[in-house]
């Protein structure tokens, strides 16, 4: 079986066009491909498979192989293995995800991919749709949580996913790294949730670390990323579009006009490889 490994901002993927495999237990193959000591190592699998509703369909499966609804990054890796493996000739298309359908452009430097945009849809805003107990009908902005005995002030937002926002004065003293399992299992998360820390620059420059749900510790998460603007704008700490500093790198998000959240920044295909055992 073929596969190829890609990053964006870091965050990392082995990415297998499921077209052309024969694969019948995604969460298996993504715990073994995943290990750094053993497998190919990778935040998470992308599995390309056919789709009735989009151009493809995008399967993310995490490391411990939970499915994911979305990853923002990945999308982005996704979408320029597409087009330059030759699957599709368009620099503008859609995918299936399981946030819905999504739809990347491909920014071009030249005749070389330089950047993918995506279209990463309406943010959800209400507690029952991220989900958070106890805020049906509610947006979850600035709202106390405990953690660990100690007292924190939350947003939430769903990007297809669920996403926990804390704004700290300092990222380098807030111990996410500590934290970021406490917020991901919190009772107040049925789903779990990916959680996001985050320090105010300025109004146009973020810098957050991220926990995210089923991995742990990543560089990056391009739907966190999305989340953390959204949370900001709600919190009026930043404009509707800034720069979202990563451990991993930079990306520029935008929530547009329209209501829709815009992720610009780059994606890069590591090495490839075939597995034959």
């Amino acid at each position: 079986m073929k596969f190829s490994k890609w990053q964006g901002c870091g965050n990392d993927f082995v990415l297998i066009d499921g077209r052309e495999a024969d694969i019948d237990d995604f969460p298996r193959l993504a715990r073994r491909l995943t290990d750094r000591h053993y497998g190919v190592g990778g935040d998470g699998i992308l599995v390309v498979l056919p789709s009735e509703k989009a151009d493809f369909r995008m399967r993310i499966f995490n490391s411990d192989g939970s499915e994911a609804e979305m990853c923002g990054n990945g999308i982005r890796c996704f979408a320029r293995f597409l087009y330059e493996s030759g699957a599709t000739d368009k620099k503008e298309f859609t995918v299936e995800t399981g946030a819905g359908v999504l739809t990347p452009k491909l920014i071009f430097e030249g005749d070389k991919v330089s950047l993918v945009r995506v279209d990463m849809g309406e943010p959800h805003l209400n507690g029952e749709e991220i989900p958070v107990v106890g805020f049906d009908g509610r947006r979850v902005i600035n709202a106390p949580i405990k953690v660990a005995a100690q007292d924190y002030r939350m947003t939430c937002v769903s990007m297809g996913n669920p996403h926990c926002v804390v704004f700290v004065e300092d990222l380098r003293q807030s111990r996410y790294e500590i934290l970021g399992s406490s917020f991901e299992t919190h009772e107040l998360f049925p789903k779990n949730t990916n959680a996001e820390f985050v320090e105010v620059i300025d109004r146009e420059h973020l810098k957050m670390g991220v926990w995210e749900r089923g991995t742990g510790l990543t560089l990056a998460c391009g739907t966190g990323a999305c989340a953390v603007l959204v949370a900001a704008v709600l919190n009026d700490k930043s404009e509707r579009e800034a720069e979202i500093e990563l451990p991993g790198g930079k990306l520029r998000i935008e929530w547009a006009a329209d209501n829709h959240v815009y992720m610009t920044g780059p994606a890069e295909q590591v090495f490839t490889g075939e597995l034959t055992t």
